[in-house]
């Protein structure tokens, strides 16, 4: 009797949605990816709308403001890696499990990961509120450190609802099943936006308005999942302490992969203080503000690629725990050539579309002398937009076949091997300055997404041989 069947009773509408879940993330591979992604997708433009219409309205506040938000990035960026890091591991972890038909043992991966983010936020959120001030400072936040330090003190002390809600994320798409985190995701982003203007210009905050807007949007999403899995209980996978036991097996299973994936989101933020320090150095706190915005709509294109790359990590997962090798290299070629095309795609939009994007940001006296600077840098990122998806569909096979290690390294290769080496060599050895850092940063990408793909082939590839070797032995 499988694990599914022997847990009895369960009623109509619960049976219907596992068989669901579990129906597309154990079938075809291509449309998994398509099931998955695609809520994941609209979640993460809901949140990128919100990350661009916060942008704008603290861009109204002058340009301190915004480059201020731009020195909290890297330290928010460390946070939001722990625990999208740590999400990527109850992917892994339970989407493998789910594969190979325990049940119980996915539960138990979700209750670790929550006892795991709950020990964190114990400790990280009192040490970010001690600290922020000189970290900023240390950043080269200068006269714009009393901005940062008021923004960054309000949002870091919603750091159990930023990790909370990672893990949620995280257990709902190991399921296979994201819409419901689409939307939350709307829901907080709808949330966010409406609240940004009211209380930045309406309750006269200024910078903690938007800081403040974020901390009760945070909140309230933590509030919907919780709601669906305590009250509704109508999902695949079960949070209940009674169904938590520690085991040691199970929490180096979610670290085997968390740890990489949250290292690699310490090594994008060590990237962009880096960037920081050389734009500073080259240009002054403008260049990060430029940058800053600039992400911002970067983020926009990568939201594709992002989203299918999550969806790598649950198929891939799900077919390594089912010992359905074959799958592998079907998810992995299909999202490759799929995000190719998008990358096209979005690559000649962005340059034809650019100085009108640019705009968005030069609404107020304080901050129109940026348009140029975001337009430039926009023009200049669109040349790696093709060579994105062969990085990321890799780094989501390791991960979610359990090998994090083997995406740290390929993060490691891209960010500091690469990005942060040819940035400083346009911008300082060839006096390139500010452009020379954009230019940096994507002959990094596009080194990191060759050197990636080349090494997934492969281990895809022994992978197979290993499986039909031990096929041929067992008949």
């Amino acid at each position: 009797m499988s694990e599914i069947t022997a847990i009895t009773p369960e009623p109509a509408e619960r049976r219907d949605t596992i068989t669901e879940g579990v129906a597309v993330l154990t079938g075809d591979p291509r449309r998994a990816i398509f099931k998955i992604a695609g809520p994941i997708m609209v979640a993460m433009l809901f949140q990128a709308v919100y990350n661009l219409a916060d942008a704008v309205w603290v861009a109204g506040l002058g340009s301190d403001a915004l480059a201020a938000v731009g020195f909290i990035t890297p330290i928010f960026l460390i946070l939001v890696g722990l625990g999208n890091g740590l999400g990527a591991g109850v992917i892994s972890a339970a989407s493998r499990r789910i594969g190979a038909g325990d049940r119980a043992g996915a539960d138990n991966v979700a209750m670790h990961g929550i006892a795991v983010v709950l020990a964190l936020a114990a400790v990280a959120t009192p040490a970010l509120l001690l600290f922020i001030e000189p970290l900023v400072l240390a950043l080269g936040a200068g006269e714009t450190a009393g901005y940062a330090v008021e923004y960054g003190s309000i949002v870091f002390a919603g750091t159990v609802f930023i990790l909370l809600s990672d893990i949620l994320y995280a257990v709902f798409t190991g399921e296979g099943s994201t819409r419901r985190t689409m939307y939350a995701v709307a829901a907080s982003a709808v949330l966010n936006i409406v609240l940004d203007p009211i209380l930045i210009y309406g309750a006269g905050m200024g910078v903690a308005g938007a800081a403040w807007a974020t901390l009760i949007s945070m909140a309230a999403v933590c509030a919907l999942l919780l709601y669906w899995f305590l009250v509704r209980k109508d999902t695949y996978i079960t949070l209940d302490w009674k169904r938590f036991s520690p085991d040691g097996r199970t929490a180096m299973d979610i670290f085997g992969v968390g740890v990489p994936a949250s290292l690699e989101f310490v090594l994008m933020s060590v990237t962009a203080m880096v960037v920081n320090g050389l734009l500073v150095h080259v240009s002054g706190p403008d260049a990060v503000a430029v940058y800053t915005g600039g992400w911002r709509i970067v983020f926009f294109a990568l939201i594709p690629f992002i989203a299918m790359s999550i969806a790598v990590v649950s198929v891939s997962g799900a077919a390594y725990g089912g010992r359905k090798h074959d799958k592998l290299m079907v998810a992995h070629s299909f999202a490759v050539r799929s995000g190719i095309i998008i990358g096209i795609g979005l690559s000649v939009a962005t340059w034809l579309l650019a100085p009108a994007i640019s705009g968005i940001f030069a609404y107020s006296a304080g901050s129109v002398h940026l348009a140029g600077g975001i337009t430039a840098f926009l023009m200049t990122m669109c040349f790696f937009y093709p060579f994105v998806s062969p990085g990321m569909m890799s780094a989501g096979v390791f991960e979610g076949t359990g090998k994090g290690l083997f995406a740290l390294a390929l993060e490691f290769f891209r960010n500091l091997g690469a990005i942060v080496v040819f940035a400083y060599v346009f911008a300082i050895v060839m006096d390139f300055g500010e452009t020379g850092v954009w230019w940096g940063i994507v002959v990094g990408n596009i080194l990191g997404a060759f050197f990636g793909y080349g090494w997934a082939r492969i281990y895809i590839a022994r992978l197979i041989v290993v499986s039909r070797k031990q096929g041929a032995a067992a008949a």
